[in-house]
């Protein structure tokens, strides 16, 4: 922990590794596609299992990682949406309402994308763990299956593309760097 008084660490190790390491995974599925089928599921198993960890961590962690500390009415998240674009959004040690709104959208859009991921997977190549149940599925629904899947990872990337042009809004709004504190944790108490 830093021994400065004018810092805290807001986010915790586990997080900024589940962050970097969602990251990579998610575009290495995204972008191998199925050319290099064994490393889009192995990806794939990657975002799955760091969906699951990052489920029970916002139960369980530390202060800013808990749901608890972050989800908010969708009333508030709306106001807080017109005061950032106002430029007037207050300041959060921890993610901000909007944030707070995209993490939950994302672990929705993701689980949405691994759990057809394993049902094509299943049903293309009759492996993994869906694959028993997914063997006599009509040839429509397979290929209904494999759009819904593609559109839920470019929807995902559309997601991230709004996460990022939230943090650089809310990092120049409030002059600090939000991606810095990713990679460190840490951040400052007040700005002057």
């Amino acid at each position: 922990m830093p021994t400065d008084s004018k810092v805290v660490r807001t986010w915790d190790l586990m997080i900024r590794l589940f962050h970097w390491t969602l990251v990579a995974a998610f575009f290495t599925a995204y972008f191998v596609e199925d050319d290099w089928m064994s490393l889009h599921v192995l990806a794939g198993y990657s975002v799955l299992g760091l969906l699951l960890f990052r489920i029970v961590w916002g139960l369980i962690g530390t202060r800013h990682a808990r749901f608890t500390n972050f989800v908010c009415s969708p009333a508030k998240t709306l106001a807080y949406l017109k005061d950032a674009i106002a430029f007037r959004a207050r300041r959060y040690l921890g993610h901000n309402p909007a944030g707070g709104a995209m993490v939950i959208a994302m672990l929705f859009s993701l689980s949405a994308t691994t759990v057809t991921g394993l049902a094509l997977y299943g049903y293309a190549e009759f492996s993994g763990p869906l694959a028993g149940q997914m063997g006599s599925t009509p040839e429509w629904l397979g290929s209904s299956l494999e759009d819904v899947h593609e559109f839920l990872a470019n929807f995902t990337v559309l997601l991230v593309l709004l996460h990022i042009a939230g943090v650089v809004l809310a990092s120049l709004q409030h002059r600090e760097n939000l991606v810095h504190s990713m990679f460190t944790g840490i951040k400052q108490k007040e700005l002057s």
